[in-house]
């Protein structure tokens, strides 16, 4: 029965050795999500164009959009976690039918969230510290952003479900091909062409919006048809308790998800009184941090999955490898980035920034946050594995540690004595003192939860 939960190509995350598949596993996510950022780092490129105005406008959204993408995050993190130890036990149709109720409740949920953020646009922005001289553009971009958001929610809680059944192929190719459209379709409806009018910071959000809506179309006759990962006959379910199943860990997830856009938006208020060429800059910083944590961000969607089913099937020693295993290769990997990054620094500023001051401290930042991502990944998939476990209040507890304990604070208090190099440096340190308190969280969990295994076995 598992068998019809994948494809003919799909690995074996309870038996095939651990490297080769998470390799396997992998692979496609970064190459999936490599097509989707560089045309997120175009669409910046592209608004960059417009001034620096446009572009301080743009990052002025982060922390905003980021909250709803956040929501679906969580979610999906929920619905991965309990479909793959689903199927971990063999519970098949107990996992296409929580696959279904996951997708209904995130369009229920987003769209409420949406409606939120799109009569408030002003005073949620004004808090974040937006000028009147960006706050137009602010508009033209959120209130197409926020109309079109379920078109983004429901790709992404869909994806989920395919990589909890060990398909990460498929969820790359939805992913670059909405990218590859957006990438294509921003310098039209930007700058126009032909009968197109030139729309400005407004077709940049357009051109999302039409691009999330094909990968809507995709994603739901690939769940619905051709994979047959979804289905509404509840045996011995009831819709109630998939939703408490899913949203016990989906809320913690999303909960855990969106303290990053509300740290983010702090960060940014410190950096705003710096002026707005900082908070472009800023911005561009966040962009690169994206494309510099790409491999973290692909693991931390393929390293849950694996987890998830060997903890359904009881296979904790395998959780546990796959786990210290990733965590050495992140460390390497993320140092190898920094360096690349410093080589470039000169070529990546220029090609961002309009004026000095922008260049100036896209430089600065590239000499110092990028020096703790591989701490960061260590953060990232830590959470991301306590989910997977099914301890979302942990995930959860730790990243209120991060980011209001030591990230924000250290920020604060470099920013206090040493400007915006302190605060940079700050975060830094941050995540430094994260990674060691996460690290050893995790292994004394899984430690006592082979404990408990074998007490129960011996019982």
């Amino acid at each position: 029965m598992r068998a019809t939960l994948q494809t003919n190509t799909a690995p074996d995350l309870l038996n095939d050795p651990i490297v080769p598949t998470l390799k396997r596993m992998t692979i496609p996510m970064i190459f999936g999500m490599i097509t989707l950022m560089m045309f997120n780092i175009v669409d910046t490129f592209f608004i960059s164009l417009l001034g620096t105005e446009p572009l301080a406008a743009v990052s002025f959204t982060f922390p905003v959009t980021f909250t709803v993408i956040s929501l679906a995050i969580g979610l999906g993190i929920g619905t991965s976690a309990v479909i793959a130890k689903a199927l971990g036990s063999n519970n098949i149709e107990e996992a296409r039918f929580d696959a279904s109720i996951a997708l209904l409740i995130a369009v229920v949920m987003v769209v409420c969230l949406s409606l939120f953020g799109y009569v408030f646009i002003s005073p949620i922005f004004r808090l974040l510290g937006a000028g009147e001289q960006v706050l137009p553009l602010i508009h033209e971009y959120m209130s197409v952003w926020f109309l079109g958001s379920v078109f983004l929610i429901t790709p992404m809680v869909g994806n989920s479900v395919l990589r909890a059944s060990g398909d990460t192929k498929t969820p790359s190719i939805v992913m670059g091909g909405a990218g590859l459209i957006n990438a294509v379709l921003d310098p039209v409806l930007i700058f126009g062409f032909g009968p197109i009018p030139a729309l400005g910071i407004k077709g940049a959000a357009i051109a999302s919006v039409i691009a999330w809506s094909v990968a809507v179309i995709i994603i739901l006759y690939l769940l619905a048809v051709k994979k047959g990962l979804l289905s509404l006959t509840a045996n011995n379910q009831t819709p109630l308790g998939s939703i408490r199943k899913i949203l016990k860990i989906g809320l913690p997830a999303a909960g855990a998800n969106m303290l990053t856009p509300i740290a983010m938006a702090v960060m940014i208020a410190m950096v705003a009184h710096h002026g707005p060429e900082a908070v472009a800059a800023f911005g561009v910083g966040s962009r690169i941090e994206s494309i510099a944590s790409l491999v973290v961000l692909a693991l931390s969607m393929t390293l849950p999955p694996f987890i998830s089913q060997n903890f359904g099937a009881g296979k904790l020693c395998r959780v546990k490898d796959a786990y210290t295993t990733t965590l050495k290769f992140v460390m390497i990997w993320q140092f190898v980035i920094y360096l690349l990054l410093i080589v470039f620094s000169g070529v990546i500023s220029e090609l961002f920034g309009k004026e000095q001051l922008v260049i100036d401290v896209i430089t600065l930042f590239i000499f110092t946050l990028p020096l703790s991502y591989g701490l960061q990944g260590v953060i990232i998939l830590t959470n991301s594995s306590f989910n997977a476990l099914h301890k979302p209040m942990n995930a959860l507890i730790l990243s209120v540690i991060r980011l209001f304990i030591f990230y924000v604070p250290f920020a604060y208090i470099g920013n206090l004595y040493a400007g915006l190099p302190g605060l940079l440096i700050g975060a830094a340190a941050g995540n430094l003192f994260t990674a060691i308190v996460a690290y050893k969280w995790f292994i004394k969990e899984l430690n006592m939860i082979s404990n408990q295994a074998v007490q129960e076995c011996q019982a």
